[in-house]
């Protein structure tokens, strides 16, 4: 049976903030546009869990005051020309889309006079919020967007496999010898017929989000698993950062149970008063930084580790019962009503916090257009690397990242569609249906969790917040002969979601584990007890 084939202007892969904008600018302009999703809908990601808020500008700020900030966050070793981008464009284009376009409810005084939080590395109160669910707001205000525009066609239950490209999938010899790779589209998984689509695009833009599904604790949903990040490495993109795992510090801890992800407890909570104590309730964070609960990430988060060693204990707490610039209930209605279901009364109680993998500053590498190092292929959000973030993300800049490099990369690729560029009909017709790599039904799902159990044990404890070259050796070594047996599996079985999500994680933190490796300096969120440099 011939596959279902189709061709677009763009194809979008994922439907968070950087896809879903990415999708809208190009609608806007005219262009054909297919966004694709793994979930039953557009929900399904990273963004609508993002409780803090997103970087804008207050009246006390300034570009020169954010860029410094976010340079003192990543350690200096962030793409300057990413960031003054981000600092000077970033709030017009919020402004223009998410305010004027989209008519996203922020929090507000009155017309125009908005609420601001301060979180941890940031200098002043900038960061517009929606209670504390930021990210919800937002996509429902995008995603009636995308639902009703009439250019923008969205494909449900579809997982991509791989990106389709010139050099490995063209049949004419024609396509073989020219220099340079072009993408073209990808393979994708229908998961309701159990068939392979083949989906042609102009232009192709990942925004597959983040990786934290391959750790064992995260804050991230089903579907992080870095799946565009092991797409783009067997395409021979470049990536780069990858070894920059930022670990959210207040991940509520529910002791021996475990769950697909841990509930975020927002860092701006400590924004707006409240303080990290030990189980004798004694403050700590001064210990270890002269900005003590309001210091970036990577600190807090090791400071918490070093606690629990020094103390013996499994959690540390926050303490939101006094001190706080705003009642909880009104503030953070959510995080209050997920600590109620779990006993705890955030106005009088602890509220238990362990660290767990969060954001992903590494990834795909891109310029300041959303162009990756593969002709037709852009790439925006979490699973690329902007240079931004450098070693550590400062609070909040990642929604505003995703925003205007979605928003970007729609308008360069809306530009060079105006140029007329379009897929030649010789090369649409010289790409080949999926083959089926084998028929031997032997998967099974106890072997696949085990697998995945594998993946997430071996990447918290050896690549995970503190790292050595012992431990790396010992990951890089695991997860080669993982990868090469998952490999033969692959070539024998027919594809399903979860073989194909398997292959994809096991990629993925294989590419993690070597970046760890080469880089032998401890920066910021890549911190390595044996530093040798």
């Amino acid at each position: 049976m011939n596959s279902f084939r189709l061709k677009t202007n763009a194809l979008i892969i994922g439907s968070g903030i950087a896809g879903s904008v990415a999708a809208l600018t190009l609608a806007e302009s005219g262009a054909e546009v297919t966004l694709i999703t793994a979930g039953e809908d557009l929900f399904s990601g990273n963004t609508r869990l993002a409780q803090g808020g997103i970087v804008f500008h207050s009246e006390d700020d300034d570009p020169g005051i954010l860029e410094k900030d976010i340079l003192t966050a990543g350690w200096r070793q962030n793409h300057l020309r990413a960031v003054r981008y981000l600092c000077h464009k970033g709030p017009k284009v919020l402004q223009k889309t998410l305010i004027d376009a989209y008519h996203v409810p922020f929090e507000h005084r009155e017309a125009d006079s908005w609420y601001f939080t301060k979180e941890g590395g940031h200098s002043v109160a900038r960061i517009l919020y929606a209670a504390d669910h930021t990210g919800l707001t937002i996509m429902q205000q995008l995603t009636q967007a995308v639902l009703e525009h009439p250019n923008i066609r969205v494909l449900t239950g579809r997982t991509a496999i791989d990106l389709l490209t010139t050099h490995h999938h063209a049949a004419h010899p024609d396509f073989k010898y020219t220099l340079n790779n072009q993408c073209v589209g990808a393979y994708v998984y229908n998961e309701s017929l159990g068939q392979v689509e083949v989906i042609l695009a102009d232009h192709t833009v990942l925004a597959t989000g983040g990786a934290g599904q391959i750790f064992l604790h995260t804050t991230n949903s089903r579907g992080s698993i870095g799946s565009g990040i092991s797409m783009a490495f067997r395409a021979g993109v470049k990536l780069h950062n990858l070894e920059y795992v930022q670990f959210h510090p207040t991940a509520f801890y529910q002791g021996a149970r475990r769950f697909e992800r841990r509930f975020l407890i927002s860092e701006a909570v400590r924004g707006e008063g409240a303080r990290l104590v030990n189980a004798a309730g004694e403050p700590f964070m001064e210990r270890y930084d002269q900005r003590a609960d309001l210091a970036p990430r990577d600190i807090v988060t090791r400071a918490i580790m070093a606690e629990l060693l020094r103390t013996d204990e499994d959690c540390v707490y926050l303490d939101t019962s006094k001190g706080m610039h705003r009642p909880v209930m009104e503030r953070f209605p959510t995080i209050y009503e997920k600590c109620r279901e779990q006993g705890i009364d955030m106005r009088t109680d602890l509220i238990p916090v362990v660290p767990a993998a969060h954001y992903f500053c590494g990834g795909i590498l891109v310029d300041t257009h959303g162009r990756t190092t593969l002709e037709g292929l852009h790439a925006a959000g979490e699973c690329t690397c902007t240079g931004v973030h450098g070693a550590n993300r400062l609070a909040s800049t990642s929604l505003l990242e995703g925003l205007l490099w979605g928003y970007s990369a729609g308008q360069d690729i809306a530009r060079r569609l105006g140029g007329k560029y379009h897929l030649s009909r010789k090369l649409v017709e010289s790409i080949p249906d999926w083959q089926n790599p084998g028929n031997i039904h032997n998967e099974d799902p106890a072997l696949i969790a085990q697998d995945w159990t594998t993946i997430r044990n071996t990447m918290w404890n050896y690549v995970g917040i503190i790292r050595s070259t012992a431990r790396l050796r010992r990951a890089f070594e695991d997860l080669r002969n993982l990868s090469k047996n998952l490999h033969d599996f692959y070539k024998k079985t027919p594809l399903s979601k979860p073989l194909i999500d398997l292959f994809h994680g096991c990629q993925t933190a294989y590419a993690v584990t070597q970046a760890a490796m080469r880089n032998q300096k401890s920066l910021g969120c890549h911190y390595r007890v044996d530093d040798t440099k």
